[in-house]
């Protein structure tokens, strides 16, 4: 009896793509069943070329599987499509087992149209074990908690899961059997610019805790907030810092500062691990507003802290207040001037759009934004994800009316306002404050062209940039480029950790989008033919 995880793609395209987050749920999945004894596989779709369907079809014709497990986001639904139905069609008929937000959020809109033979709702580390055990032993699986299934057509929710409030009893997540050293070996700085620090960055994954204690109206999580012991997170570190040679931690944990002993109690193990070994290592996390000062910011970055990321939304008393935002605009700007004090990349957003938006609102956010952010927050339009409040008040008022069509489109368009859910504006409205808060990035923020690039691979440049905040010359290398007329990427300066824009000339037409360019392709024609008379060799 063999099992078959399959991590989908997050890309959509049928070339090789490293561009994606450890996929988290499927390394615990497939963790907890190789403690159990089971013999699993893994078939990471990311890193392979060619389409979903034949990459899997492949597999499952070279080995026979029982069972294929795979896990989705909202935003992949058609590549879960892809993955259960080449699974479900192949002679072999294996049993699928889907897990995920998505089928947890809507487990009855997302079952009846996927078809897998089971749904894990809820997390999925006990329910697998036990589900499979059942299954092996011939039993009636109508006793394991948090299951969605059929049975003689009749479909079957079981008892809710309880959550696992002992994370240290799980093992280590599997970052060996998802191929986790491959996508290590083929990072490019392009890939964001937290980083762009590094001309060779190597990511490690940290999932420190599960859940939140506050219930924003735009978020979907596990109300129960449990941590991690630092002994445990630790060991983990110890291990795997050393074995894949990672030169930045990145730590999933939304109340990282919550418990302010433990956060300087990782801070003190911290100083010790990077002191044990021979090469630069950094780490960052995410910070409640509300718990920051220059203090908590120094004691981080003297352990190696070099970016925080916030969940500041708006700058609008009343719109933090209708999202259930439990901090103030004052708490706000403290915590952005603290980060800048200390020298720290900030990573933070602020959100559009929300049920209590106005004009007067929105422009609030957006003057504190130009005048005080110096582009180092991005602005979006807040999203309503399955699960949230947002989204049950968009149903509620009937804009949304198909929720499985809703949900099918959320990976096209999830960059984009789905729907104006506010109760004070119109849909043009909404429409202007987009345009308005694309002009202010293009205004706002720092658009940098290189002084010099030079080509050092395949599709692989690295570039002399001049900083437009400290003035400091730096040199980034590694940095993947589709052409070499058109690239782009946001990067953090390695002097100033403040972050901005590196883009080539024809990527800089881009500008029409801010409205800073009125004729864009004209000036597309001018640097073409520019560039036919004087074509620079190796460039």
């Amino acid at each position: 009896m063999k099992i078959l995880i399959v991590v989908p793609r997050y890309e959509l395209t049928t070339k090789p793509s490293y561009f994606y987050w450890y996929p988290f749920g499927l390394g615990y999945i497939s963790a907890v069943l190789k403690k159990e004894g089971y013999t699993v596989d893994c078939l990471n779709l990311n890193h392979y070329e060619g389409k979903s369907q034949d990459i899997l079809k492949d597999k499952l014709d070279s080995t026979k599987y029982s069972y294929v497990c795979t896990g989705n986001h909202v935003v992949h639904y058609y590549e879960a499509r892809i993955i259960l139905n080449t699974a479900r069609k192949h002679p072999t008929k294996p049993i699928t087992i889907f897990g995920g937000t998505m089928i947890t959020t809507e487990p009855e809109i997302i079952f009846n149209d996927l078809c897998p033979t089971f749904g894990v709702i809820g997390e999925g580390e006990r329910t697998i074990v036990e589900l499979i055990n059942c299954i092996e032993n011939k039993k009636n699986p109508e006793n394991v908690p948090g299951l969605i299934y059929k049975q003689k057509n009749k479909l079957i929710i079981t008892q809710k899961r309880d959550v696992i409030m002992d994370l240290d009893s799980l093992p280590l997540p599997d970052f060996e059997g998802l191929e986790f050293e491959k996508k290590l070996n083929n990072v490019k700085n392009h890939f964001g610019y937290e980083l762009s620090i590094f001309d060779k960055p190597r990511v490690y994954p940290l999932l420190a805790s599960r859940a939140c204690p506050f219930q924003c109206t735009f978020c979907y999580h596990e109300p129960v907030y449990r941590k991690r012991s630092i002994k445990n997170i630790m060991k983990e570190l110890t291990t795997n810092v050393k074995k894949y040679k990672i030169n930045i931690i990145t730590i999933f944990d939304e109340c990282f500062s919550l418990d302010k002993n433990r956060l300087f109690e990782f801070c003190e193990a911290m100083k010790q691990l990077i002191s044990d070994i021979d090469w630069d290592l950094r780490w960052s996390c995410q910070l409640i507003v509300n718990t920051v000062d220059g203090e908590i910011l120094r004691v981080m970055k003297d352990a190696g802290c070099y970016l925080v990321g916030y969940g500041f939304e708006s700058y609008s008393h009343i719109v933090l207040k209708s999202m259930k935002k439990a901090i103030t605009p004052e708490r706000i700007n403290n915590a952005l001037t603290e980060t800048f004090n200390a020298n720290l990349i900030i990573r933070a957003c602020f959100l559009f759009g929300d049920i209590a938006e106005t004009k007067e609102t929105a422009q609030i956010t957006l003057n504190y934004w130009k005048n005080n952010c110096k582009g180092q927050v991005s602005l979006t339009m807040v999203q309503p994800y399955p699960g949230t409040y947002i989204y049950q008040h968009c149903i509620n008022k009937g804009l949304i009316k198909d929720k499985l069509d809703f949900i099918k489109k959320i990976g096209f368009v999830h960059e984009k306002a789905a729907v104006n859910m506010t109760n004070y504006m119109t849909d043009e409205e909404i429409g202007e404050l987009e345009k308005e808060m694309n002009t202010h990035i293009g205004r706002y923020s720092n658009f940098v062209t290189p002084l010099r690039k030079k080509r050092i691979g395949k599709k692989t440049y690295s570039f002399t940039v001049k900083c437009p905040f400290c003035k400091k010359i730096i040199k980034y290398g590694n940095f993947y480029v589709k052409h070499p007329l058109y690239y782009g990427g946001e990067v953090a300066c390695k002097n100033c950790y403040k972050t901005f824009y590196l883009s080539g000339i024809i990527y800089m037409t881009g500008f029409k989008y801010y409205g800073i360019i009125k004729n864009p392709f004209n000036k597309l024609k001018r640097v073409v033919n520019a560039v036919r008379k004087n074509i620079i060799k190796g460039s």
